[in-house]
């Protein structure tokens, strides 16, 4: 896992996070992972530090809506 880190600003939602940090709102999945501990946080206040994870491969639209677990 990588030790890159995030501190969250007021109003921050997990798929914005993702798609700033990581590039995508696809690796939202990922970044929640990496942060099991604040997964029932909805909207971040300001000052939490999350883990960013280290994304190895890129996924497509196609490929994410095949493994998305709510599909």
């Amino acid at each position: 896992m990588s030790d890159q880190t995030y501190v969250t600003s007021q109003g921050d939602v997990w798929d914005t996070i993702a798609k700033k940090q990581l590039g995508s709102e696809l690796y939202m999945d990922a970044l929640i992972g990496a942060n099991w501990d604040q997964r029932k946080i909805t909207v971040f206040p300001s000052g939490v530090t999350l883990r960013l994870p280290e994304i190895t491969e890129e996924k497509t639209e196609t490929q994410a809506a095949e493994t998305a677990p709510w599909r």
